[in-house]
């Protein structure tokens, strides 16, 4: 079984930074690809950022420059550092992750429970 723990999430005013972590622990053989999704309030859930094994990383248009990803593969850590942050981040951020375990020889993709953020004076 795997698990995705988030942590980081909170309050921070327009322009402040908040600095995500994601764990990925349980049967990892090899963690393929990790990212970050967020869903606001009324809208449908959105890629934010995503980092593979290798490095390569993506981001949505409306982060680029301002969010980071990156990731620790001994730990099957990833970071989402968001700087410059504005209102209409706020929402609630999940962790997803492509799994391949040590039973299957083949990538699963699981998710966090997600953690909130939320950007207001």
């Amino acid at each position: 079984q795997v698990q995705l723990v988030e942590s980081g999430g909170g309050l921070a005013q327009p322009g402040g930074s908040l600095r995500l972590s994601c764990a990925a622990s349980g049967s990892i053989f090899r963690i393929n690809v990790m990212g970050w999704y967020r869903q606001a309030p009324g809208k449908e859930r959105e890629l934010v950022a995503t980092i593979t094994s290798a490095g390569a990383t993506t981001y949505a248009d409306s982060v680029k420059g301002r969010f980071t990803i990156s990731s620790d593969n001994a730990k099957n850590t990833a970071i989402l550092q968001m700087n410059s942050l504005k209102p209409e981040d706020t929402a609630v951020y999940y962790c997803n992750a492509n799994i391949v375990t040590l039973t299957r020889s083949w990538g699963v993709v699981y998710w966090g429970k997600g953690t909130l953020v939320t950007v207001s004076s």
